[in-house]
């Protein structure tokens, strides 16, 4: 009884095998009609649209950056040393020792700037002023602030009296 029924299940997996098999014939009529079809529609072509472009250029306008609300401080300084004082100073650092002062200000001339150290007597001590940079007007110096406050926070406007 077992035998027949091991002959019976090896019958029936051959048989299923062999029905789920594609046949040879199925692709054949299917390539034969994708050809047909290739070969009675004519290649149609489309015209190509040539595209114009028009390049525009966007109005922009720099807005006037208003300064009149920087705060300055009025200070009576004397020159000490390095490149001559204007009128409004970036002030970078403020040091008692007059070497410290003289080292920054040499540090700042290496990388461009026209920096001077001031000398200025606030409630009976001694400081010296490191300015970087110094201007004519009050908005070419607080634009230099702001863009020097990124490497000396703390930068702020000088009016020398």
């Amino acid at each position: 009884m077992k035998k027949i029924l091991y002959v019976c299940a090896a019958v029936c997996t051959v048989f299923m095998m062999s029905s789920c098999r594609s046949k040879e014939s199925a692709y054949k009529k299917a390539y034969e009609k994708a050809k047909a079809q290739q070969t009675v529609a004519p290649a149609t072509t489309t015209p190509i649209q040539q595209v114009t472009t028009q390049t525009v250029t966007p109005v922009t306008t720099t807005p006037v950056a208003d300064y009149s609300n920087v705060t300055v401080r009025n200070e009576n300084v004397s020159f000490v040393e390095g490149s001559p004082l204007k009128q409004y100073g970036v002030v970078v650092a403020s040091v008692t020792i007059k070497s410290n002062g003289v080292a920054l200000m040499q540090k700042l001339a290496g990388q461009g700037y026209n920096s001077c150290v001031a000398q200025a007597q606030v409630n009976g001590q001694t400081y010296y002023r490191v300015v970087a940079c110094s201007y004519d007007t009050k908005p070419e110096a607080a634009q230099k602030r702001d863009q020097l406050e990124g490497q000396y926070p703390g930068a702020w406007l000088l009016y020398k009296k």
